[in-house]
């Protein structure tokens, strides 16, 4: 609890130090109504919630997915497993205009506000695509357990509500953009990792330059340390760093 605790309160000034307007954060307490918040390096994001905000602050203020693997370069072509309300795709697309990014999230909700976060800021250089990507391509279910950037795609034993979305494996990602490479993936998924990777070719592996992933343990009945073996078989360099905060999660780094 007490690690807990200095974590978010270590938070506090990178929240009013570049948030501009981190007042609206009570709105978000007290109106319960989405509410746009801008950076001050000129990104600016509507969100739904504080939990929104956290996810902001974690991506696109602390970098996560980059602080402690690969800065992305301009140029690159960067796959988004996972887009959420578009906080990853939007801010390298902002800040490395000659990216291409690719995004995809499923669930209608967090799309619809990833394409308005898009708009927001003027972004024509990500592709966006409201699909899940699995083990293989075709309809899946996905479950609409807790918040919306907790939905999942691996809870098959759960009572929560499902609904009908389509998927593609990370294979015909490749194939229905045209991809000879990734220079960097970066995976949020719920779990969905899992299948994503274990389901992968071997060619298409080989294409990936660079992955950052959120490992979800206890998701499926696999862990991250499977992740790392796998990975590592298929020559790539890995390593792992554990949240702060939630003992179950933490962030994988690979790169060949």
């Amino acid at each position: 609890m007490i690690r807990r605790i200095e974590y978010y309160l270590s938070s506090v000034p990178t929240i009013l130090g570049q948030i501009s307007n981190w007042y609206v954060c009570f709105g978000l307490l007290l109106n319960k109504k989405p509410m746009v918040i801008r950076l001050r390096n000129g990104c600016q994001f509507k969100v739904r919630s504080l939990m929104d905000v956290w996810i902001i602050k974690e991506t696109c203020l602390d970098r996560d997915y980059e602080s402690n693997a690969t800065l992305i370069q301009d140029g690159w072509t960067v796959i988004d497993i996972g887009a959420g309300l578009g906080d990853f795709a939007i801010s390298v697309a902002y800040g490395h205009p000659n990216c291409q990014v690719y995004a995809y999230e499923p669930f209608p909700e967090s799309y619809r506000l990833l394409d308005e976060n898009i708009k927001l800021n003027s972004i024509s250089n990500v592709v966006v695509a409201p699909i899940a990507i699995g083990a293989q391509s075709g309809e899946m279910a996905l479950f609409t357990t807790g918040a919306a950037v907790q939905h999942t795609t691996t809870n098959a034993s759960s009572t929560a509500a499902a609904i009908t979305i389509q998927g593609l494996s990370l294979d015909d990602v490749f194939e229905v953009n045209a991809l000879s490479v990734c220079d960097f993936l970066k995976m949020d998924c719920e779990g969905g990792e899992f299948d994503i990777l274990f389901n992968a070719s071997e060619a298409t592996l080989k294409k990936i330059r660079n992955i950052c992933l959120e490992y979800h343990d206890g998701a499926t009945e696999f862990s991250h340390t499977d992740l790392v073996d796998y990975l590592r078989q298929r020559g790539f360099q890995v390593r792992t760093s554990p949240n702060p905060v939630h003992n179950r999660l933490g962030f994988l780094y690979a790169h060949q």
